[in-house]
């Protein structure tokens, strides 16, 4: 057999693998893969207007004494759409202080924005410059921190939470920080 007759498949199976490779490289990364250089560590201080009246304060000081539950999340995030009626069930429960912090929003679209789909947050915390958000390490939105009430972060989860992420991871911990009090 002659080789130019193997050239079109030899061709063809190189054009394969490349497109195979381009594919598998512009994957999205898995954002919860990214660890948090917060896990363990005193959670960033923070004084931040309250949503619902910006002339309100409230810092991370007034937050501690319990575990909370902060969730930062905007209007234009359409990923915080899809999370929001698991996190409304679960600030239902009462287990956990669950604290809001909008991120890089205009209040007047957020407020409208839990007009529509309800407001599940003890508070919500604003920050339309992001700043604070910086020191948390948070680099998109929804992102879910869990604080101990001594103002420790003991976990992180990047991406919307679902029934089962609660269930299998936020609760467990949760657990062993109320048994460890």
């Amino acid at each position: 057999m002659k080789p130019a007759r193997w050239l079109p498949l030899a061709a063809f199976a190189v054009l394969a693998a490349l497109l195979a490779a381009g594919v598998w490289m512009s994957r999205k990364p898995d954002r919860d893969a990214l660890p948090s250089t917060l896990i363990g560590k005193p959670a960033p201080e923070f004084a931040l207007p309250v949503l619902h009246d910006l002339n309100y304060t409230v810092k991370l000081s007034d937050l501690r004494g319990q575990p909370f539950l902060l969730n930062v999340w905007g209007s234009w995030c359409v990923e915080c759409r899809v999370e929001h009626p698991v996190l409304t069930r679960f600030a239902e429960t009462k287990r956990l202080r669950v604290v809001g912090y909008n991120w890089k929003d205009e209040p007047a679209d957020a407020l409208r924005w839990l007009e529509q789909f309800g407001n599940p947050y003890m508070v919500v915390l604003s920050d339309v410059e992001g700043r604070t958000a910086l020191n948390w390490g948070v680099y998109g939105a929804p992102e879910t921190f869990l604080v101990d009430g001594h103002g420790i972060v003991r976990w992180k989860h990047v991406g919307p939470l679902t029934d089962a992420i609660i269930q299998t991871q936020l609760l467990p911990l949760l657990g062993k920080i109320e048994a460890a009090q």
